[in-house]
């Protein structure tokens, strides 16, 4: 049921990080996998690095808060792969840690272009083909422990999120009938480039560290199992949900 062979998954925000273990664990059960950056370079390395599962990889240069770019995207994926079975849309920006009172329009329409309208953009390009196609699919969403949890400083940042979950949620009710499902995912204290000025501190160290029961960071291959499992039929009858990936910190 976790054969992935025959099946292509897209992945945005995909050339590093969580998207790259999604990605990983997609390729090594047989996926081919396409991704979505905004950097170049770093595309190309790991579209390198998931041919070497074998499988047929591509990195895109793809800006999701660009809604011609996405469209463009997404049509070049199915010119290069011929359909696509599952999107994962992994891509998001951290908010810049500001007082809510001094917080400007710029950023926070700067967040919510990536975080929830890129999300659409995608979505919405992925649902009219799997629609079309009529087989089905599998949407996941990255969301984080912010929608659930107070973060003070970082409130356009967790309404995105937050927005995510709800998003998700809707659509698994809404294209249901299609044989399309949808889920999301809340990571926990993950390892990337997202967090490590965090991670580089000595205070922040000592004291997460003491929240997370499993007692450890979480790396992005935490999150290749999760991501074959829910582009797989192992999930055929699994949506609307939001899983969290976080070593048991929500339950601490």
């Amino acid at each position: 049921m976790l054969d992935l062979k025959g099946k292509v998954a897209l992945v945005t925000g995909g050339n590093g990080g969580i998207g790259l273990g999604f990605a990983e664990g997609l390729a090594e059960h047989g996926a081919d996998v396409c991704i979505w950056g905004t950097n170049p370079d770093k595309n190309a390395a790991a579209e390198e690095k998931l041919k070497g599962y074998g499988v047929k990889a591509l990195g895109l240069k793809c800006d999701v808060s660009n809604e011609a770019e996405v469209v463009a995207s997404f049509a070049k994926t199915l010119e290069e792969f011929g359909h696509v079975d599952s999107c994962f849309a992994n891509a998001g920006v951290g908010g810049r840690k500001v007082a809510f009172d001094d917080m400007t329009s710029e950023e926070w329409n700067r967040v919510f272009s990536v975080n929830m309208t890129g999300v659409m953009f995608t979505f919405r390009e992925a649902i009219k083909h799997m629609k079309e196609r009529g087989q089905g699919g599998s949407l996941v969403a990255t969301s984080s422990g912010t929608a659930r949890f107070g973060a003070a400083g970082a409130e356009a940042y967790s309404s995105t999120k937050a927005g995510v979950i709800a998003m998700i949620q809707s659509l698994a009710v809404g294209q249901a009938r299609y044989g399309i499902r949808a889920n999301a995912i809340i990571p926990g204290w993950i390892e990337t480039a997202m967090t490590e000025k965090a991670f580089a501190t000595e205070a922040f160290k000592t004291k997460v560290i003491k929240r997370i029961p499993i007692r450890r960071w979480g790396q992005p291959e935490d999150f290749s199992g999760l991501a074959v499992y829910l582009a797989s039929d192992a999930s055929s009858y699994h949506t609307g949900d939001t899983l969290a990936v976080d070593g048991g910190v929500s339950h601490f």
